[in-house]
């Protein structure tokens, strides 16, 4: 296992066990709820209310209508694991828009049922939904609990209230509304990032509510915590809160405690200040991070509440005339722009191909990532600080209203324990950006991120107004200038005294493994040759960049390739040119030029084009280009010298070659002595397919995921880049494919199945693994006549992630009334007026009544059967029914218990449209009876 690899599952396992107690009873739990929804692709409309009884009782508390509703029926819906995103699983469709990729997004239903054992009464349970695309309404036990209107946001809710325990279900609804977008990308659909139960003491921590981000003062590192607490019980509570900060050996290097007090329902924040003597620093090279563990105590054996984050000591610093230093050591920032949708799986995103992408830009050279244009995953920013990539985190709507500055603090909140974290940003391009108003805006926003955070700076991408009177510039840290070459030099002269990064810039354009632009194709060349109009190849924009050091740095636009924006063509491209890497993750030529500039550690010599041209071409001249950070290369064809150049740093180095097959090879040289080798040959035809696992092994959670690489080789086991064969997949053992891709812009092959076919020489296999599986994944690749590839993924045995069941959905009857008590018997069936919603009282079952004196009193609901129930009938399961009583369905009496004791009943009742359920209790005196438990609606024959 590389260190690479190593270093996330490490972390990346610190992260699970983050929200869990290293106590052997956990006082928290975070519970993953990703399994088992069920999903329906398309809007529901709610049922219309008619009526002084429907309007009444649909007006209050709990009484969702339609698919929001606790027993809507849902049983025919499609059972999807999360995340999910639906878009990318429907065709391209050309009326679609252009911008999310030509692919349909909508409405979306979701919903899932789980149970709460008896024993969490009491306790804090909290509802985390990561990332809901676009908008979103949830339900929960039919009651509206919360909206999101943004796909990039979590939201918190509190459940405590509102949950059923014991055999009732709880049910969870949301709908999701795509049709609304907040950027000009594919953003997906769905509910594409993960799910909690989060389960905690009356005293706990909040979610977001530890701040432990280190600082140095006065050459003292420093960690001025801030731990929120928060009282759900229902009285006042005295607790202590001790921090300790914990080596990655597992040493404590530095504790502190302080004691608190939080009234009940209310919220106090604790600080304490520890010391930390000579830490190890988090640096790219070598990103230590530290644990700190949080605990709240009433005593040294009375744990409330325990978390544990982590923080990485380092320092940052923009200056006005030098960039940026890490660590006091300048850093020339080597960024890429990016959005967070990958090949097959559009935005749902596995957590391991964070780390996959990642790597992808390390390998380039890149240092730095910006999250364009929104708040990243939470397991993205971990696999950053695991890794060692600097972030800037970027707000996404520019809006000061409460809904929106929610949003911005959300960020800030959650994400400022992160140490690759180096830059907030407030905005993207914003019109508004060169006038009062939105310097008014920036200044008020700025203020709420320095509310939460005052270690790192504000920055605001502009791409113009930098030159009016009051403008954005004026109210931030650092400037960020997108695509504003033209203005650097005129802008720092202006204002010297500014800090100024470059926060997109490039927008180089080329298409992987294609060297002739052919617009009637919609194919650009990657010679680096084209840029779209507003900005620079690849090469303009870094020179611009790297020659002057009052510059902080670039943030490329793009690492990979996205879907939508298919600049400069429209349909039928369906993703974008921009990257310097395809949607897979597959080179372009930016990606050598890009590491030949940037990486120091490696010697780097690549050779393009392929030398695969028809026979047409024997003697016409070909461009090659070869991107080294050698001193000078040569080049041969045929054992031939074509030439020597010195290298050229900025622009690379090209030659004009007559082609002839055969052996195209390229020589670099450091200092006179050879120091890198590489060669491209004229292959045969495919012969064979082979299959590239990204890593040796991938482990049994469920949640693991592993890119593939396909490819066809000649009969000599050489790589044809030119090879675009179909291909069918087989996989067998513990595993199952989640999407594939070939970096194809203009492909509308389906992302899900069995079945791509090469581009270029390439495609790619997203595999995950199963859920406690024990069998090696066997991934099959085939093509007609070509030898198949195959390759043999050994499951590796880790502990599943903790989650909460999901329950098969049944019709669980939660809303009765009772009748006033009666000494005389009563009318089982007597009507009552639809507009007396005083005499009977609601009640929930569960619970036995017991009166002074004998009599009589009458359970009363009305529901409308599921499809089946109504056409074939269905059964009343009626659990610990205590005392004598009747059972009426629409004025028939269907069960007669002739006993007080307690039972369970299983009671066929005939088909029906509506069903009016009575259930008439005699009452002996000074005993308990009732409906002691769950009445549940079942299908015909199942009891």
């Amino acid at each position: 296992m590389d260190r690479t690899t190593y270093l996330f599952k490490l972390f990346f396992c610190i992260f699970l066990a983050s929200s869990f107690s290293i106590s052997a009873q956990p006082v928290r739990e975070k519970l993953s709820l990703d399994k088992g929804w069920r999903f329906f692709q398309g809007d529901i409309p709610f049922p219309k209310v008619l009526g002084h009884s429907m309007s009444y009782h649909s007006s209050k508390a709990g009484a969702a209508l339609g698919p929001a509703a606790i027993n809507f029926d849902d049983r025919g819906w499609k059972t999807v694991n999360l995340p999910h995103d639906w878009a990318v699983e429907n065709p391209f469709d050309s009326l679609e828009n252009l911008s999310q990729g030509f692919r349909k997004r909508g409405i979306g239903w979701y919903r899932r049922s789980f149970r709460m054992e008896e024993s969490e009464r009491g306790k804090n349970i909290e509802l985390q939904l990561d990332g809901i695309a676009t908008n979103s309404t949830i339900w929960v036990n039919g009651h509206e609990v919360g909206h999101n209107w943004s796909g990039y946001t979590s939201i918190y809710i509190d459940l405590s209230s509102l949950l059923l325990y014991g055999d009732n279900l709880n049910t969870i609804a949301v709908r999701v509304d795509a049709e609304k977008h907040e950027g000009w990308w594919y953003e997906g659909a769905g509910i594409y990032r993960h799910t909690w139960l989060v389960k905690r003491n009356p005293l706990h921590v909040i979610t977001d509510g530890i701040y432990a981000h280190p600082v140095k003062m006065d050459n003292k590192w420093v960690i001025p915590a801030e731990v929120t607490v928060e009282n759900r019980g229902k009285n006042s509570e005295q607790s202590s809160v001790k921090i300790d900060v914990i080596h990655p050996s597992g040493k404590v290097v530095a504790s502190g405690k302080t004691n608190i007090s939080v009234d009940a329902l209310k919220r106090s924040v604790a600080k304490i200040n520890l010391e930390v003597d000579k830490p190890e620093l988090w640096t790219l090279e070598n990103p230590v991070l530290y644990q700190v563990r949080t605990r709240l105590e009433a005593s040294a054996n009375n744990i409330s509440d325990e978390v544990i984050t982590r923080c990485g000591f380092r320092t940052i610093e923009f200056t006005s005339d030098s960039g940026f230093f890490l660590n006091g050591k300048h850093v020339k920032i080597k960024g890429v722009c990016n959005h967070q949708d990958h090949a097959g799986v559009g935005v749902a995103v596995p957590d391991a191909l964070w780390a996959f992408r990642i790597k992808r830009l390390k390998d380039m050279g890149a240092n730095a990532y910006r999250c364009a244009h929104n708040p990243p995953a939470a397991e993205f920013l971990d696999a950053c600080d695991s890794l060692g990539l600097l972030v800037m985190n970027e707000n996404r709507n520019f809006n000061i209203g409460e809904d929106y500055i929610r949003q911005l603090e959300w960020m800030v909140r959650r994400d400022r324990n992160h140490p690759s974290i180096i830059l907030w940003s407030v905005f993207n391009e914003e019109p508004m950006q060169g006038t009062e108003n939105g310097y008014e805006m920036v200044r008020l926003m700025t203020s709420k991120v320095k509310n939460l955070d005052t270690t790192r700076p504000v920055t605001a991408a502009m791409n113009g107004g930098l030159f009016t009177p009051i403008n954005v510039s004026q109210a931030v840290d650092v400037v960020g200038f997108n695509y504003q070459m033209g203005s650097y030099d005129k802008f720092h002269e202006a204002n010297p005294n500014m800090k100024l990064t470059s926060s997109e810039d490039g927008c180089g354009l080329m298409t992987r493994g294609e060297y002739v632009t052919d617009p009637t194709r919609n194919i650009i060349d990657q010679y680096d040759s084209q840029s779209a109009a507003w900005g620079a190849t690849h090469r303009e924009a870094w020179k611009a960049i790297h020659q002057r050091p009052w510059l902080a740095g670039c943030f490329l636009w793009t690492g990979f390739d996205y879907r939508g924006e298919p600049t400069p063509y429209v349909w039928p491209s369906v993703s974008t040119f921009f990257g310097a890497m395809d949607v897979c993750g597959f080179p372009k030529t930016a990606f050598w030029i890009h590491q030949a500039q940037w990486r120091e550690d490696i010697n780097v010599l690549q050779l393009v084009p392929h030398w695969n041209w028809p026979k047409d071409s024997i003697g016409k001249k070909i461009k090659v280009m070869c991107l080294s950070n050698a001193d000078s290369v040569t080049l041969y064809l045929n054992k031939k010298l074509i030439g020597g150049q010195k290298a050229d740093y900025y622009e690379m180095n090209t030659w004009m070659v007559p082609y002839q097959p055969g052996r195209l090879e390229a020589f670099g040289f450091k200092k006179g002595k050879k120091i890198s080798h590489f060669v491209v040959e004229t292959t045969g035809e495919p012969a064979s397919l082979r299959l590239l696992p990204d890593r040796k092994t991938i482990d049994n959670n469920g949640w693991d995921a592993m890119p593939v690489t396909v490819e066809a080789l000649d009969s000599k086991g050489r790589h044809i880049s030119t090879a675009n064969v179909d291909i069918t997949f087989e996989i067998k053992g513990s595993g199952k494919i989640i999407g594939h891709g070939n970096g194809n812009p203009n492909s509308h092959e389906p992302e899900k199945g069995n079945r791509r076919s090469l581009f270029n020489g390439l495609a790619q296999v997203i595999v995950q693994s199963e859920e406690g599986g024990n069998d090696p994944i066997v991934l099959i690749a085939r093509s007609g006549r070509l030898k198949a590839g195959e390759v043999v993924i050994p499951v590796k045995q880790v502990p599943a992630v903790k989650s909460i069941a999901a329950e098969v959905p049944n019709f669980q009857l939660q809303d009765w009334q009772v009748s006033p008590f009666s000494v005389v018997k009563p009318n089982p069936n007597q009507n009552v007026a639809l507009n007396d919603m005083n005499t009977w009282t609601s009640i929930k079952t569960g619970v036995l009544r017991q009166h002074e004196s004998s009599g009589y009193f009458i359970y009363r609901t009305n529901f409308e059967p599921y499809q089946s129930q109504k056409a074939e009938g269905g059964v009343l399961s009626i659990k610990r029914l205590t005392g004598k009583a009747e059972v009426w369905v629409n004025g028939q009496l269907l069960a007669n218990k002739e006993s007080h004791t307690t039972e369970d009943l299983a009671i066929p009742f005939p088909a029906s449209e509506n069903v009016n359920l009575n259930i008439l209790i005699e009452a002996p005196e000074g005993k308990k009876v009732g409906l002691g438990g769950v009445v549940t609606v079942l299908p015909k024959n199942q009891k």
